[in-house]
């Protein structure tokens, strides 16, 4: 009698650690099935950086995911949070599978890079653009009728609970129903659950807020992983890394702006950064900073300047690079780590009087760094709640509106991430259900190669990964 082929769901829990699974009895009943062992991370440890090591087996200087977002020297332009997976190089896990079992079948539930991917079924948050400049929730799929099944079943993808001042646990959940559905007819699921970062980075680590989304996370995952067993799936629960305490914002672009280095412009008032013309800029990512030198003579200076930062911890030259698997042609000619506890904003202005109008508000795509505060209300304004809700109000009758209710003092992060970790308990983990498979430790680039031995694909895989 024939012998069905192993399927596997691997859920990727951003920001769970050994400390915080204390309070995640379900996900631990995952561990004592199998086995738990510490992830060694990547740098920088960032969504788009680490997701792309787990499924290509390679480090960032072979898939080219550089950080959440970098300089795109050809067009001179900074963008984040871009979603073609065009942009990571090298062969995916699926696409190994397939070479290997024909007609293998994986399905994409938000994992980044997700638009163009060779999965079967793919779901990945995009908004509808409106002309007037409306923005609307929404997701993409693949195929294109999965959109109307999934949004009959469970109502429009909460894009708004996935991301900004109103990030809840609400968006875990559309994400986990969405993820039943689909896995009885995969043979490779993946699922990522998001809003466990959000109240870390808001209230830190340590927090009753963060275990409180620890036990809620939990309960949400626990249907999922039910369904799991009951079909003989197996399971990987991974995290891309810990986040631990933050309370040093770094303003690495108002440094290199007073040091004459970078340029702005100025339209109706507001100042923005001019990439062109700047000698040097930076792309800031969490506890990372990708550093823009134009004229490679100026790179010295530039990496002095930048070591006498308080709160930098390293400046990374192309060797430096090299060392920690990053030298990639996206990167920065200089790297920046932050010291523990620091991490890096992306302001540029001296004044805030001259910030541009969306960085109140919340716009992953204008802005040229990553921007923690987007969680948050702005503290300093009595009227913030009032004005979101007439603006909300706005939206639903069809009028434009601009959100501009993000502060512009980074002081209220409490937690941060992607640098390495100190100590393994606040660090990244993998859980397996297979006591098969058991491991002491997991390098991201080992967790490819895990997958496939769990969905039945034979070592070697191949092809080799580049470093």
């Amino acid at each position: 009698m024939p012998t069905e082929e192993p399927r596997l769901l691997v859920v990727d829990a951003v920001g769970l650690t050994p400390r915080l699974l204390r309070h995640a009895p379900r996900l631990r009943a995952v561990a004592d099935q199998g086995w738990q062992a510490p992830l060694e991370t990547v740098l920088p440890a960032v969504t788009c950086t680490v997701q792309s090591t787990f499924l290509t087996g390679r480090t960032p200087a072979g898939h080219g995911a550089v950080g959440n977002g970098w300089y795109f020297r050809d067009l001179g332009e900074v963008y984040l949070w871009r979603q073609h997976n065009r942009l990571v190089q090298g062969e995916k896990v699926w696409e190994t599978a397939r070479r290997h079992r024909p007609g293998f079948r994986t399905a994409n539930v938000c994992w980044w890079y997700a638009m163009g991917a060779t999965t079967d079924w793919t779901v990945t948050p995009r908004p509808v653009y409106h002309a007037d400049g409306r923005k609307s929730p929404d997701c993409y799929t693949r195929p294109p009728a999965l959109h109307d099944e999934l949004t009959a079943e469970l109502g429009p993808f909460p894009l708004f609970q996935y991301w900004g001042p109103t990030a809840s646990l609400r968006s875990t959940e559309w994400i986990v129903a969405a993820t039943r559905r689909l896995m009885p007819r995969a043979d490779l699921t993946l699922c990522y659950v998001p809003h466990l970062d959000y109240d870390l980075q808001r209230y830190g680590p340590d927090s009753e807020q963060a275990r409180r989304a620890v036990v809620d996370m939990d309960a949400a995952l626990a249907p999922l992983l039910d369904d799991a067993e009951r079909s003989g799936t197996a399971v990987m629960v991974l995290s891309e890394y810990g986040i631990t305490p933050a309370d040093r914002p770094v303003h690495v672009n108002r440094v290199l702006r007073e040091a004459g280095l970078l340029e702005v412009y100025t339209q109706h008032g507001m100042e923005y950064l001019d990439p062109w013309e700047s000698r040097a800029f930076a792309v800031a990512d969490h506890q990372c900073a990708h550093v823009y030198v134009r004229d490679p003579g100026d790179v010295p200076g530039v990496a002095r300047l930048l070591a006498g930062v308080e709160g930098v911890d390293l400046v990374l030259d192309r060797d430096g690079q090299a060392e920690h698997g990053l030298d990639h042609e996206r990167s920065g000619e200089l790297v920046l780590v932050a010291d523990p506890g620091a991490w890096f904003t992306y302001y540029y202005w001296l004044r805030d009087a001259a910030a541009p109008d969306f960085a109140r508000g919340v716009d992953i795509h204008r802005k040229p760094g990553y921007d923690p505060a987007e969680l948050f209300l702005d503290p300093a304004d009595r009227l913030v709640r009032a004005r979101a809700a007439a603006n909300l109000a706005r939206k639903k009758v069809g009028l434009r509106y601009a959100m501009n209710v993000v502060p512009l003092d980074p002081g209220c992060v409490r937690g941060t991430h992607g640098r390495a970790h100190a100590d393994p308990d606040d660090g990244p983990l993998v859980l397996c259900s297979d006591p098969g498979s058991a491991r002491e430790r997991v390098a991201a680039t080992e967790v490819r190669d895990l997958i496939l031995g769990l969905a039945g694909v034979p070592a070697p895989a191949g092809p080799s990964p580049s470093p």
